[in-house]
């Protein structure tokens, strides 16, 4: 079994679970009891200020949304660039936490990126194998762009930069012209 920790998910259009349409997923966790990961773009309506107004120590005025991670319920938890509050580095440059006394350091801490999310995406044992071997995700290396850019596009630029992998292979071959009006 090779890991895709690291990796991201983007749903296929073949996915019929409709709680991942469209979805680009972060896998923070994969091993052979199952994977974990994170949905990077589904922004919900309330903000990280109206939470933290209700759950934190310290007041934070952060106009950002809280994202919906997945449809398991549990812990807020953060995807962020500050290595002191890392529980586990994802890939360079991006870290996850958890724990409460780090989440109130980033969230009051204004040069830090942050993303906090509430629920999780969650596999268990040969559960996500089996929706791949099925064309239900699709697979791409993570990047800190991604974890950190805008939502509201991702999905559609995540399959895109797939596909011109797939094909570029195709056009480099020699005697095809790179560019199709020499045709």
């Amino acid at each position: 079994m090779n890991s895709l920790e690291g990796f991201l998910l983007v749903a296929s259009p073949r996915l019929p679970d409709p709680n991942f349409c469209r979805s680009v997923v972060l896998i923070i966790q994969h091993d052979k009891q199952g994977a974990f990961g994170l949905i990077l773009n589904r922004p919900t309506e309330n903000t990280v200020e109206e939470i933290w107004a209700l759950i934190g120590e310290e007041p934070c005025d952060s106009d950002q949304p809280v994202n919906l991670g997945g449809p398991v319920g549990g812990p807020l938890l953060a995807l962020h660039n500050n290595a002191e509050c890392s529980e586990r580095e994802v890939l360079p440059g991006v870290h996850f936490a958890t724990h409460k006394d780090h989440l109130n350091r980033l969230v009051g801490d204004s040069m830090c990126t942050f993303r906090i999310y509430t629920g999780y995406s969650g596999w268990g044992a040969g559960q996500l194998e089996g929706e791949l071997k099925l064309g239900g995700w699709m697979t791409m290396p993570a990047s800190a762009d991604y974890v950190f850019g805008d939502a509201e596009d991702m999905w559609k630029r995540a399959a895109q930069e797939i596909g011109e992998d797939i094909t570029r292979p195709l056009v480099a071959k020699p005697g095809v012209p790179g560019d199709p009006a020499f045709n």
